[in-house]
């Protein structure tokens, strides 16, 4: 049990609300339902009440003077933010490949070469289960001082599969000893082995036969997810694994259209994909389908920023009636951030969403990407108390000033867990 929270006098208190049974569109995007002077008391991890600071202090006395009490004045606070696309268990960096891309080297170059995915992959198949499980905690800290409070964590850099389970187990004890919550994808289809790369149908075959039933029986994860690009998967291929992974109940995502046009939006739209992530080079029928499906679009403009690609048309998928959520892709070769708050900012500024959008697109959206809006992603009562309180007059502050770490307080399941801008090493064990 938590003790009770008391948030009082917020400048604004965003509360993303009306959106949990159905993830926000067009216009519906861009309503925050800000509450002036805003509070917020939450009792044993759960929110009991929102509303202005003077409606709550009257209806609830008896419970306010029992709670800790939170002065948000000249503060914004939100829901906790939310990360829906990580790759978040793996060893070592990539640096050296940063310097090749600069020198005019693309991504595909150097993965055919033996690099990208496949240099990660052999330092996370080298790595014991240790070493993985303190690095991965290393980031989820640094996620949660930069006002994360849930990930989604794929696997993918094993490509076996005892390798592949051990990125899933290290996964599976983060969510149960951190204080964040880690949502596990199956993403064994990340690549071809460099050894297998002259017959990539027996690695699908194995994929399919066994590594899925494995994961499965195991209950490692909850989605399966597969990159769908010319050179790694074809929409076929793609297409057996997400199918396969269904008879599982492994729920589809897929890494879609991110170098070139390829047909994976129009692949997550047929296969009832929860997200298609990327979507950089997404055809308009593609967008048009996924809309109708429901299928959210996962944006990763820290890839394009960081590979120098074009980036995603997000001002063209909202208007086009496409969910939106974003996400770090946080991983060392493509998207070595894990900063949230930036990724925000690059939404605005360069792929045309409004600050509103943003918001949305790492609140509520997010967690409808990986499965959970129904507990997380707003504030409204009945959900878990995941709160981010930033230090800025207002939201519009948040993507107006780049490059800064903006939170000033960070309370997972009604347990303060961040403090003026530090973690609270004593508080951070996971309430159940």
């Amino acid at each position: 049990m938590s003790e009770s929270i008391f948030i009082k006098h917020a400048a604004q208190l965003v509360t993303v609300s009306g959106h949990t049974e159905n993830p926000a569109k067009r216009d519906g995007m861009r309503e925050l339902n800000c509450i002036e002077d805003g509070a917020l008391l939450a009792t044993d991890g759960k929110i009991i009440a929102v509303g202005t600071t003077e409606g709550i202090q009257t209806k609830y006395k008896n419970e306010i003077n029992q709670a800790k009490q939170i002065n948000a004045s000249g503060k914004v606070v939100s829901p906790g933010l939310i990360d829906p696309h990580t790759h978040l268990v793996h060893a070592g960096t990539r640096e050296n490949e940063y310097a090749m891309r600069l020198k005019g080297k693309t991504y595909m170059d150097i993965m055919n070469q033996g690099g990208g995915i496949h240099a990660t992959t052999r330092a996370t198949q080298q790595a014991d289960v240790d070493q993985l499980y303190q690095e991965s905690k290393q980031r989820l800290d640094t996620f949660l001082v930069n006002g994360v409070t849930t990930v989604e964590a794929k696997s993918g850099y094993g490509l076996t599969t005892e390798h592949e389970i051990k990125q899933l187990e290290v996964s599976q004890h983060l969510n149960e000893n951190h204080v964040m919550d880690i949502v596990s994808t199956f993403m064994g289809a990340h690549a071809v082995p460099v050894e297998e790369k002259a017959n990539p149908d027996a690695f699908v075959d194995r994929v399919i036969s066994e590594m899925i039933p494995e994961i499965a029986k195991r209950k490692l994860a909850q989605f399966n997810d597969v990159f769908c690009e010319r050179g790694v998967f074809t929409p076929e291929q793609s297409r057996r694994i997400l199918e396969a992974g269904k008879e599982f109940g492994l729920i589809p995502k897929i890494h879609a259209d991110e170098i070139e046009p390829y047909g994976g939006a129009e692949l997550a739209a047929a296969v009832g994909a929860v997200s298609a992530d990327h979507l950089l080079k997404a055809s308009d029928e593609g967008i048009r389908q996924m809309a109708d499906q429901d299928v959210i679009g996962v944006l990763l403009p820290g890839t394009a920023f960081f590979l120098m690609a074009e980036f995603a048309q997000a001002r063209k998928m909202i208007d086009q009636g496409l969910a939106v959520a974003l996400s770090t892709d946080a991983n060392p070769g493509s998207s070595p951030t894990l900063s949230l708050q930036f990724i925000m900012n690059l939404g605005c500024l360069k792929m045309g969403m409004t600050p509103e959008e943003v918001i949305t697109a790492t609140t509520i959206n997010a967690a409808h990407a990986i499965g959970r809006a129904n507990q997380i992603g707003s504030l409204e009562i009945g959900k878990q108390a995941d709160i981010t309180i930033f230090d800025v007059p207002n939201y519009l502050t948040l993507s107006y000033q780049y490059g800064m770490n903006h939170v000033d307080t960070v309370i997972k399941c009604g347990q303060v867990v961040v403090e003026d801008g530090n973690l609270q090493t004593r508080a951070l064990k996971k309430v159940r």
